[in-house]
């Protein structure tokens, strides 16, 4: 089980963040972003299973910068709320937060950065705009396509699934031409492929994409 934080981020927005320890010493950091669902019992439960690897992890909780506290689950009532509160934020604010996340568990050493969903689109955006990560693992992030301009700071990759209606194949195209050195892995499942709680949850494409992460922060993270 982790610990709730409280924390302040360089342009003075104030919002908790999910902190899971492992047993020993920590082989370095994971900061997790969150999907358009909150940091929910799924998204705690990712960074425990990071923690569980031997990493301090942290999921910063994005939507307190609108509505604090807020979690959601995966009804179609939730998707709508959640694509709102998306959109009401924005991708800029929320690089404030990650940075601060980022700040918690370098103590732990190198940092690495996963996230999902909406989360996937801002883990290359961090991967891009902030300084201080080792390594980037980005979840079917919609909108990647039109942001391949940008160049990444540390090793990146990614994950689709080949049967998500939200990501065309061709933005994953548009990612592999621009970003020949960031691999972009695609699966046999749907948007969401990694969560439980989901219809489109894929265990086997989940197994796998798991099991990349964790190579990529294992060379380049601890």
């Amino acid at each position: 089980m982790g610990e709730t934080l409280n924390l302040t981020a360089a342009d003075g927005q104030k919002f908790t963040a999910y902190l899971a320890q492992p047993s020993g010493t920590p082989k370095g950091g994971v900061v997790v972003i969150q999907e358009i669902f909150g940091v929910n019992s799924h998204i705690r439960g990712v960074a425990d299973e990071y923690a569980a690897q031997g990493y301090l992890a942290i999921a910063p909780a994005l939507f307190d910068r609108i509505e604090p506290g807020l979690e959601l689950g995966y009804e179609q009532d939730d998707i709508t709320a959640g694509i709102g509160h998306k959109n009401t934020c924005g991708n800029d604010d929320p690089m404030n937060e990650i940075a601060a996340a980022l700040d918690v568990v370098k103590s732990a050493g190198k940092v690495g950065v996963v996230g999902y969903c909406w989360g996937g689109a801002l883990t290359w955006l961090a991967a891009c705009k902030i300084d201080g990560f080792a390594a980037a693992s980005s979840y079917y992030g919609g909108g990647i396509g039109g942001m391949v301009d940008l160049t990444p700071k540390c090793p990146t990759i990614f994950h689709f699934g080949e049967e998500d209606h939200a990501i065309p194949m061709d933005e994953v195209g548009k990612v592999k031409d621009a970003h020949p050195g960031c691999p972009v892995h695609v699966y046999p499942a749907g948007h969401g492929f990694n969560c439980e709680q989901r219809g489109s949850y894929h265990p086997e494409s989940r197994k796998i994409a798991l099991e990349r992460t964790l190579d990529l922060f294992g060379k380049h993270v601890g």
